[in-house]
């Protein structure tokens, strides 16, 4: 029997016909009804701004602006330390101290709240980099954010012993806001979630995007932090306990290299705003993300089309023995690797197709409370996935017969949407054997990868050619 939403994907003819339609990087999923951001103007238009400063994007973005459209001219450092004093004013803001990492503490950290908008497009022409800030939506409508890559907001956790909860270091969190579309971004490691969206925040699309951990390398981002840790271990209790159980600089580096997390949608437990979240999640590349793909509470969420390997931080999570992780629980250090795909509570719905799980020990979840009680499950279901761990693989759905995508710890519930039968959008839906393949090339997945004129960037459909 079809399913929910499935008209377009349910079998390669259906598949094929449906992309005549459908160019590839159009606007499709939550996002698609009503949303055209700040719309294609000329950049002689007054509320066409250029953006080469920090002040410039402060006022662009202030509440009540007029500007319609920024588009990001070059690289920007916006941590507090970084920006000039003239832009220290609404909407930045100085975030959350940092503790430890030596390029944010002389940085610092900004919050950057863009507040009450209707109708905005933020992009850049060539996949400009922006470090040292998170960025908040809230109380805004029809945002669309485009080719950017967000950069170095990770640090030791040593103040709530590594549950990375103390911060609040997100790149960009969704508040009461609707219809958003993020589209080609890169995100790199960051200390919390990457892309949050919360407070009944609804009509939300993240579709071909990079989201990646550390690489590992000897001068990498979080090899700069272990090694400001080693010079000076007396001073980092948890970082010196790793140590003195026999991991090697070099072990910790790998262990802390990928994401810790992903997307939380629904911050607050039972919260009677969670049922309006919806999101769809497609055609994006998860590089060793550990946990949250995404973690939906209550609402609706749609994963298409994705890839999310975490082959790297399985392998690194071997180098934890087991008297070292029943040490580290001893003391209440929150040191490893989780291995989390998509999680569904508290009656939300997730539907999983056409996508890929490299090496995560639990691809699908449905309660993180209590398996016991009702209401913290929810429902999930993945049809036509990949699953491959430890180079075993399967191909199918999650209520198949012995399927290791069949959702836990508790008894999985029947597949429904939530306030629809089916989904209010048309897409189509890739084999997930040509996916790594396609988001990984060099007009795939990611920030910099399309060589796009400024109107194309601006058209959500008709400007984006399938290739």
């Amino acid at each position: 029997m079809p399913y929910p939403g499935a008209a377009l994907s349910e079998s390669p003819s259906a598949a094929a016909g449906s992309r005549a339609t459908l160019r590839e990087y159009d606007l499709t999923g939550f996002a698609s009804a009503g949303t055209t951001g700040g719309g294609v103007l000329s950049e002689s238009d007054p509320a066409y701004a250029k953006v080469y400063t920090a002040e410039q994007l402060g006022a662009a973005l202030k509440r009540k602006s007029p500007v319609k459209v920024v588009e990001i001219m070059n690289d920007l450092d916006l941590g507090w330390n970084e920006i000039s004093p003239a832009a220290r004013t609404a909407p930045f803001r100085q975030h959350n101290a940092p503790s430890s990492h030596p390029v944010l503490l002389a940085s610092g950290v900004s919050k950057i709240e863009l507040d009450g908008f209707d109708g905005l497009t933020i992009f850049s022409r060539h996949g400009a980099k922006i470090k040292h800030a998170a960025f908040v939506i809230k109380r805004s409508n029809n945002i669309i954010i485009r080719n950017l890559e967000f950069d170095e907001l990770w640090e030791w956790d040593e103040l709530s012993k590594g549950d990375y909860d103390e911060k609040d270091w997100d790149y960009i969190t969704l508040e009461s806001s609707s219809n958003i579309w993020i589209d080609h971004c890169t995100f790199n490691k960051a200390y919390d979630g990457v892309v949050d969206s919360k407070k009944g925040t609804k009509g939300v699309t993240i579709s071909w995007s990079l989201f990646r951990g550390d690489d590992g390398s000897a001068d990498g981002w979080v090899a700069q932090q272990i090694h400001a840790l080693e010079a000076n271990r007396s001073a980092y209790p948890m970082y010196n306990y790793l140590r003195g159980l026999g991991l090697t600089t070099q072990d910790i580096i790998a262990i802390s290299a990928g994401q810790k997390k992903g997307h939380l949608v629904g911050a607050n437990e039972l919260a009677a705003d969670n049922s309006e979240l919806t999101i769809t999640l497609h055609h994006n590349y998860y590089k060793d993300v550990m946990d949250r793909l995404p973690r939906l509470r209550g609402g609706n969420a749609h994963v298409y089309n994705i890839v999310a390997d975490s082959s790297q931080a399985h392998a690194a999570a071997a180098l934890l023995t087991p008297s070292m992780k029943s040490a580290l629980s001893a003391k209440g250090y929150k040191f490893g690797v989780t291995s989390n795909g998509a999680i569904s509570t508290e009656n939300g719905a997730v539907l999983i197709e056409g996508s890929s799980f490299v090496d995560i020990k639990y691809p699908l979840r449905n309660n993180q409370k209590d398996p016991s009680k009702s209401q913290y499950t929810g429902k999930i279901k993945a049809v036509n996935t990949l699953y491959s761990m430890d180079g075993s693989s399967f191909k199918g759905s999650s209520d198949s017969p012995g399927s290791p995508l069949s959702p836990g710890p508790a008894p999985a519930l029947p597949f429904s949407w939530n306030g629809f039968a089916t989904l209010p959008y048309s897409y189509a839906v890739a084999q997930p054997e040509t996916l790594s393949a396609r988001l990984t090339s060099g007009e795939g997945a990611g920030a910099g990868q399309l060589q796009w004129s400024r109107e194309q960037w601006l058209q959500t459909t008709g400007g984006n050619p399938v290739q």
